[in-house]
């Protein structure tokens, strides 16, 4: 469980029953195709030193959160767009809050075997994590 803020209705169950098995599909589908671009751009991210918790944000709809990564249908028709983004630009926009810091650190899933993935696809809109196929 992530949820420990009262006033971050985003915090929800890391893979959320409410995300229908029906949208996962799609949702891996689509992660497949980009999976090693997200990968790479994790590792970047880490290594860099931007931050330990890289974020990827996957939208239909353009969203002005984090840096666009991957556009819809730029890579083998994906069919969603990729934003590169970090645990600390959510808790500046308040999206995580930071009573939940802790919490959303402790339920982070390995990053070199799994992609974090806030999803925003209709009226759902949480944290995923999805593993990296194996090579």
């Amino acid at each position: 469980m992530i949820n420990n803020s009262n006033e971050n209705s985003l915090m929800d169950d890391a893979n959320s029953p409410e995300l229908n098995r029906k949208m996962m599909g799609l949702v891996s589908e689509d992660f497949i195709k980009v999976s090693d671009q997200l990968k790479e751009a994790s590792y970047q991210i880490r290594k860099r030193g931007f931050s330990d918790f890289p974020i990827f944000v996957l939208a239909y709809t353009e969203v002005e959160l984090g840096a666009l990564l991957i556009g819809a249908g730029e890579i083998n028709e994906n069919r969603y767009s990729y934003r590169a983004s970090y645990m600390q630009d959510f808790v500046d926009r308040k999206l995580i809050g930071e009573e939940s810091v802790e919490a959303f650190k402790e339920n982070y899933k390995n990053a070199d075997e799994y992609c974090c993935l806030f999803t925003l696809l209709g009226d759902f809109s949480g944290f995923i994590y999805v593993p990296y196929p194996e090579d």
